[in-house]
């Protein structure tokens, strides 16, 4: 893979559980695609899809049976243990459903934690969560600590500690599954405006009006890309209605 516009390349890439004394699960086969820098793609899929598997895959929290993943033309498969910490910390982000914040830390503190594990000076780290807190709207949420805030909130914490490394590739499993209609619309024109900057995003979602924010969606069925629509000139209505045709259509089985 040698392409600067391509931030994340997933080559043939299929996930089989089990064997020898266990039943084998196949969970993803062959799987193909590409991201460019500065995308905001979504993930799709029914419940056992493969969805998730593929997102544990990219991430390195798990590693593929066959086929290759590529992020900034680094192949994931030559990681060492070591390796992948640093590059988790480095060149990934991560928004999880359920937020992982650590309740025993102020709020400051869970986005600071990922440059105080990189060894950054501490008074720039400072600087950098100040204005993560400006930019997110949280600053007066700093000092309070996690289980003070609603999951709206949380979940804006939960941004600023993945985006405060400036990493290559924004990873988010269901951000707004456990948010209102109102937090859900809050967090997705945030990952919106983050997306503006630049800032590369793969969300995996179950949320037809999360999806309608992205810039193009992927949909997997039994384990493989089954189809992709860009949003281009849509307005987010018109794409959440061509996203509902499309899973109207994969229902079915049509090609």
């Amino acid at each position: 893979m040698n392409d600067k516009d391509t931030i994340l390349k997933v080559e043939g890439v299929g996930k089989i559980y089990g064997g020898k004394l266990k039943a084998k699960t196949v969970a993803l086969t062959n799987v193909n695609f590409s991201v460019n820098r500065g995308e905001f793609v979504g993930i799709m899929g029914e419940s056992g899809s493969g969805k998730t598997t593929l997102l544990n895959l990219i991430s390195t929290l798990d590693n593929p049976t066959e086929g290759k993943i590529y992020i900034n033309d680094k192949d994931l498969s030559t990681l060492t243990n070591k390796d992948v910490a640093e590059f988790r910390r480095t060149s990934l982000g991560f928004v999880f459903q359920d937020f992982k914040l650590l309740n025993k830390f102020t709020n400051f503190e869970n986005i600071m934690l990922p440059l105080v594990l990189s060894g950054a000076n501490y008074k720039e780290a400072e600087k950098k969560v100040s204005a993560i807190g400006q930019k997110l709207k949280i600053t007066e949420l700093l000092n309070k600590k996690p289980y003070e805030l609603s999951g709206g909130q949380r979940q804006r914490v939960a941004i600023g500690r993945a985006i405060i490394t400036e990493p290559s590739l924004l990873l988010a499993d269901e951000p707004t599954g456990e948010l209102d209609s109102r937090s859900s619309e809050i967090i997705m024109k945030i990952f919106t405006n983050i997306n503006k900057t630049g800032q590369t995003i793969m969300m995996v979602t179950h949320s037809v009006r999360s999806a309608s924010y992205c810039n193009r969606v992927l949909f997997i069925r039994d384990g493989k890309v089954f189809h992709e629509i860009y949003k281009g000139d849509y307005s987010n209505e018109e794409f959440m209605n061509k996203i509902i045709e499309s899973q109207t259509m994969i229902s079915r089985g049509d090609e």
